[in-house]
């Protein structure tokens, strides 16, 4: 924020922050509240319309709030309100980048090691399990709440730093959805000393053209490292592996499928929601055995231990962490319900590799045991021009993987459904909206069943879940 933006009031420079909001209703005693408008979100490629938030300054104030970060050309606009709170307010010419500034300098203040993760998928269940592993190595790590990895989440998650300094690295995801170097953005606010690239599957398509787009777009992060910082990537991804020539410093590869530093070998998939494999380091192996289904999960431990290993985590010491690991909500959350029956909530996001993973996840895991098996899949988002015909081939391909029953929810799933039925899959249904597809699950579920529940955000596919839980409960063993 630039020192003349304070000159209305000086004195805001030696006052105690508590915390920084976007949201005035979040505000406290003691904080600052940004007020973001429309003009600040264009700025800085945001998609959409937005609300002014400069309406809600006197509501900041009342909550608490010592100063409020604000647009001199949205002041002139609310004037004849925010004129009694002219000397608490600190003018910038674009509130969001004032707040990734910020941000940057509280980092550089901070100055301690940063893991930094992107990919197209697995993003949170890879950050959570990295920061888990390093804090059962003894660091105090500051990691992203929920998915607050974009240019409003991640300065806010940063800012954290402003009132604890005492956290010895932080573990911070970071997303795109735009060809507008957003990746890059988010590592001029904190460059990463370890980069770690999971994947470059073919989502926000709609958005960047075509997959070698969206590799380039993740690469921004390799490119954004420290000099001298490490790489870490995933050797079964082509694209990612490709990464490696866009830095001059160490790379970590990990992978199950090649040959790579950290690896994964007689992977067991025991029951759902519990995977054993051994884990292979340059300096030794150990057994895991954790709490997350699929191949895709294995992959996404085999990150968070390169990243231990960068560390100088042992082996054991890696695999005693993994053993202790939960699903985050929502990512392959596992649900035992007591009219036994069993949901895995995978409802937080989708694209057809993700989607098409859980299945087969589904069917490795439960064949054997599980009466039915049944999906629950939702419309996937931003896919692009070719959006009908990836998800009638994501249709034939599950009706090809051997479950039971397939239930579409809302817009282009219906031609998945359509797809999978005439590709031999006897039983299809379709909803318009997850509310109905969970009331209609909430009838037709019975005991035995195995049920996989996934979606992008926008269709919202957690209101299944919900429906379930309002009609069953969950299982206390």
């Amino acid at each position: 924020m630039n020192a003349d933006a304070l000159k209305f009031n000086p004195a805001l420079l030696n006052t105690e922050v508590n915390s920084f909001v976007i949201d005035s209703r979040e505000t406290q005693a003691d904080a600052v509240f940004f007020a973001l408008s429309q003009p600040d979100y264009k700025n800085n490629c945001f998609n959409g319309d937005f609300e002014d938030a400069h309406k809600y300054i006197p509501s900041a104030f009342e909550k608490g709030a010592i100063a409020c970060v604000a647009r001199p050309d949205r002041f002139e606009e609310h004037k004849a309100v925010l004129e009694q709170f002219k000397d608490r307010l600190i003018f910038v010419t674009d509130a969001i980048l004032a707040l990734q500034k910020l941000a940057h300098g509280i980092y550089l203040e901070w100055n301690k090691p940063v893991v930094a993760i992107t990919g197209s998928a697995g993003k949170t269940t890879a950050k959570e399990l990295t920061a888990h592993v390093l804090r059962a190595g003894g660091c105090k790590v500051l990691s992203n709440i929920k998915n607050y990895n974009n240019g409003l989440g991640h300065p806010l998650t940063v800012l954290n730093l402003a009132k604890d300094k005492s956290f010895d690295m932080a573990v911070l995801e970071m997303g795109m959805s735009t060809s507008n170097n957003e990746i890059a953005r988010l590592c001029r606010i904190t460059p990463p000393d370890v980069a770690v690239a999971l994947n470059v599957l073919p989502v926000h398509v709609e958005h960047l053209g075509s997959i070698e787009n969206v590799a380039k777009a993740k690469a921004e992060l390799i490119e954004g490292m420290k000099p001298g910082g490490v790489a870490i990537l995933n050797a079964d991804d082509f694209r990612v592996l490709a990464m490696r020539k866009l830095h001059k410093g160490n790379t970590i590869t990990y992978g199950i499928e090649r040959k790579a530093d950290v690896s994964a070998s007689d992977i067991e998939m025991a029951r759902f929601g519990e995977t054993r494999f051994t884990l292979c380091t340059p300096q030794g192996k150990a057994e895991v055995s954790m709490q997350l289904s699929g191949r895709h999960n294995v992959l996404n431990a085999l990150a968070a231990a390169a990243v231990g290993f960068c560390f100088e985590m042992s082996a054991p010491e890696i695999a005693a962490a993994l053993r202790l690991i939960a699903p985050p909500p929502q990512r392959g959350e596992v649900l035992h319900f007591a009219e036994d029956f069993t949901i895995i909530n995978d409802a937080y996001n989708s694209n057809p590799a993700a989607l098409l993973g859980m299945v087969k996840t589904l069917v490795d895991s439960g064949r054997q045991d599980a009466k039915r098996l049944i999906v629950v899949a939702g419309e996937m988002l931003e896919l692009g021009k070719n959006e009908r015909e990836i998800h009638q081939t994501t249709g034939e391909q599950i009706a090809a993987s051997g479950i039971d029953f397939l239930i579409g929810v809302r817009g282009l799933a219906r031609d998945m459904t359509k797809s999978a039925k005439n590709a031999g899959l006897r039983e299809t249904r379709f909803f318009d909206n997850s509310t109905e597809a969970g009331e209609f699950l909430a009838n037709e579920v019975k005991s035995g069943d195995l049920v996989l529940v996934k979606g992008s955000r926008g269709v919202r596919t957690e209101n299944v879940i919900e429906k379930l839980l309002e009609k069953f409960e969950i299982s206390e063993k």
